[in-house]
């Protein structure tokens, strides 16, 4: 038997009735033992088409011998019979049954993402989720649902937007804060490539470099100076990626001296509470190289991290080389090699190449945790 979390909201209609409806069914069908359920809370829609009624939402727990591909369809069977259209991605509907959790299990398929992709930074799904079901673990973090929401409902927290130079990140982050009255970090220098060939640097120049850039990385993020300020701040980096482009470009000596300093350095950093991964296709990227190769003559700042070059690269080896780190930095920041002490308990994963609907996902997802 397995323990899901299932949240559940309606806009459209009688909100109400269609919810305890809905939790009827549920609780009568074969192979379900209902255990709890929350109560509900009105909430403003987020993302999604305009001018849609205030939500009412809520979550319930059930006990099941039910697949997790089963229990999708029954709660899809049960939004069928309350007569759910799907028209509009994040639309109005009568009624909205999500699979949240199903034990410690995770899951991705194309029908199935279990958890749920979005349900770590939504507090319409937090707090009635926490109300019956605090101590459930969410395994991508670690974590339990309440710690969960604990972690979105910090003072002054801190969402960072990460991607390799050309996802968007600095365009995506403005943009963020700027919807959310939130303060904006740009990184004080572009994520450096793998340069290791470049020429012109002295003999213990890159190690100098990349001293420096821990140093400016830091800066802004200083635990020391942080204050109370309840605005959200969006900063347009992650200070471990500094870490993994370190690693392409040192030497094995030189590198353990920077591993130190990386330490140093980050003992004494504000962690993310929330990031916001950026995942950009290798032909998005490569159009983005050349255009900052057209117009580099011109005085713009769109797709200003490209302008650091790697040498004698191709355009388009350089964006393979690109996806490749944006692997790599999605493993660490999804803790598939191993959680870090500044690991964010919530990720969210958004595809950059149309960077217009980039910025339109990551402010729903901000706007969902305030």
């Amino acid at each position: 038997m397995a323990r899901c979390l299932i949240g559940c909201g309606s806009n459209l209609g009688k909100r109400r009735e269609q919810l305890d409806r809905a939790l009827e069914l549920l609780r009568f069908m074969p192979g379900v033992t209902f255990l709890a359920a929350s109560r509900y809370r009105e909430t403003r829609p987020v993302g999604g088409p305009a001018g849609q009624l205030a939500f009412l939402n809520g979550a319930c727990l059930i006990e099941t011998e039910l697949s997790p591909h089963a229990v999708l369809e029954m709660l899809a069977a049960v939004e069928n019979t309350l007569h759910r259209e799907r028209h509009d991605r994040w639309g109005e509907r009568t009624i909205d049954l999500d699979l949240l959790l199903y034990d410690d299990l995770v899951l991705e398929t194309t029908e199935l993402t279990v958890p749920h992709p979005r349900m770590a930074t939504r507090r319409f799904v937090l707090e009635p989720s926490a109300e019956i079901a605090a101590e459930l673990a969410y395994p991508p973090a670690g974590c339990t649902v309440g710690e969960l929401l604990d972690n979105i409902s910090a003072t002054h927290p801190l969402i960072a937007v990460v991607g390799v130079p050309g996802s968007g990140a600095p365009e995506v982050a403005a943009a963020v804060a700027d919807a959310v009255m939130g303060r904006v970090i740009h990184a004080p220098a572009p994520l450096p490539l793998p340069t290791r060939a470049e020429a012109g640097l002295p003999a213990g120049g890159a190690a100098m470099r990349w001293r420096k850039m821990l140093a400016a990385w830091a800066e802004p993020l200083d635990r020391a100076s942080w204050d109370d300020d309840p605005h959200p701040v969006i900063a347009d980096y992650w200070f471990d990626e500094l870490a993994l482009t370190a690693a392409d470009d040192l030497e094995p000596a030189d590198l353990a001296g920077f591993e130190a300093d990386f330490t140093s350095q980050a003992d004494g950093i504000v962690a993310p509470q929330v990031a916001i991964m950026l995942v950009a296709d290798q032909a998005a990227l490569t159009e983005r190289i050349a255009f900052r190769s057209r117009h580099s003559h011109l005085h713009t700042n769109v797709f200003g991290d490209l302008a650091v070059r790697m040498a004698d690269v191709s355009d388009c080896d350089r964006a393979a080389a690109l996806v490749m780190f944006q692997g790599r930095l999605a493993r660490r920041l999804r803790c598939l090699d191993g959680r870090g002490p500044r690991s964010p308990k919530a990720v969210i994963t958004v595809d950059a190449s149309d960077l217009g609907q980039a910025i339109a996902e990551a402010t729903a997802a901000v706007e969902a945790m305030l």
